[in-house]
């Protein structure tokens, strides 16, 4: 890691204007899933958001090394932006991924096929763990980011002044309730001691759109709900086919849709109101101007709360009454054994015994279907 200050770039967040942002939700089907993405980029007016005169990454999901359906960036959904950005003139497009403590992103590129639609693109990929980091200063005042970190917030050099198209898929999360848009960026923007901030969550993500405001000319979102996942996600989730795309330039009404959707009350949700009342984004969906579908009818009742094993422990350091050995056991030599103990109930227990056989079923629907075709 680079000991050199960045210079702050670009300029401070503020509040939004009065203009409603625009949110696109595209009902899609295999046979058509490419065109389904392009229409719902041209829906949200992505090339209104992204200039074309920069370079743009494609910030790909990889939450497990594993496939499992709903849990990183499928390969339709790449390949649909990399075709509809690339057709339109964007020229410089870099697939970036980044790894963390539990999860091989070189492997997972492999296993979620991001590595076949690279190559059929000829793009060559960028892993932000290989890259230099650089301290930098934001202009916005964080809110727990500069207390995280007292020694200076690090973040990839290899990001700055690039456009940025975040490719999530729609799905729950044991600590934030769902993951989107927003905590597409935690990965990226944070190294691998990024686990320090699960117990500000909320404020972290926040904190990380901010940056990005400030160091991509262009932030943009497309979500994948072909697959969705439900309970205690990102990993050991149940799926659902949603056959659904989303997109849009505001993170913050692009997670509220999506939330809103699965069944929760965007508001409710820590990140997507923090974000709302900081001007960042606009968290109500009855401001946000819906184009494509119709989804007033909609609730797909996800559970939220719902723990493993490993989650139900972290949540006892990070928040519960184990909140006193956070810094002994996760800030501190011992923390590799947490590691292992995730690895091995994921890896080891979950996975064998209960994932393969949900992906078995998976692969005999249709989208299981175009899965394997790449």
């Amino acid at each position: 890691m680079a000991s050199e200050t960045r210079p702050k770039s670009g300029t401070a967040p503020t509040a939004k204007a009065s203009v409603r942002p625009k949110v696109a939700v595209v009902m899609t089907r295999p046979e058509t899933v490419l065109d389904d993405v392009s229409r719902a980029m041209r829906l949200a007016e992505y090339d209104a958001h992204l200039p074309k005169e920069v370079a743009t990454l494609l910030k790909i999901n990889i939450s497990w090394q594993h496939y499992y359906p709903a849990c990183s960036t499928t390969p339709w959904q790449l390949e649909g932006v990399i075709r509809e950005l690339s057709g339109s003139g964007y020229e410089a497009l870099t697939p970036t991924h980044n790894g963390t403590v539990v999860v091989d992103a070189h492997a997972g590129a492999v296993a979620n096929k991001h590595r076949q639609v690279e190559a059929k693109y000829g793009l060559a990929p960028v892993h932000l763990e290989d890259v230099e980091w650089v301290r930098y200063e934001p202009k916005a005042e964080m809110s727990v980011l500069g207390d995280v970190y007292p020694d200076g917030i690090r973040i990839p050099e290899f990001l700055i002044g690039k456009n940025i198209v975040h490719l999530p898929t729609m799905k729950t999360h044991v600590f934030t309730t769902i993951t989107g848009a927003m905590k597409n960026a935690f990965g990226g923007l944070l190294n691998f001691k990024r686990h320090y901030t699960h117990s500000v969550i909320h404020e972290t993500l926040v904190d990380l759109l901010k940056i990005q405001m400030e160091i991509h000319p262009g932030v943009f979102a497309v979500v994948d709900g072909t697959f969705a996942g439900d309970g205690p996600g990102p990993r050991a989730m149940r799926w659902h086919t949603k056959n659904v795309i989303l997109a849009g330039a505001d993170q913050v009404a692009v997670d509220a849709v999506s939330a809103r959707m699965m069944g929760f009350d965007p508001m409710s949700i820590g990140f997507i109101r923090l974000a709302h009342e900081a001007g960042l984004g606009c968290g109500d969906v009855e401001s946000v101007e819906i184009v494509g579908e119709d989804i007033s009818k909609i609730d797909w009742r996800f559970a939220a709360g719902e723990n493993t094993f490993a989650s139900r422990g972290q949540k006892l350091i990070y928040w519960g009454r184990l909140r006193f050995l956070e810094r002994a056991l996760l800030r501190s030599p011992l923390v590799p054994l947490a590691y292992l103990a995730s690895n091995a109930y994921h890896n080891g227990y979950w996975l064998p015994f209960v994932g393969r056989r949900r992906v078995r079923e998976a692969m005999k629907t249709p989208w299981g279907r175009l899965f394997q075709s790449y």
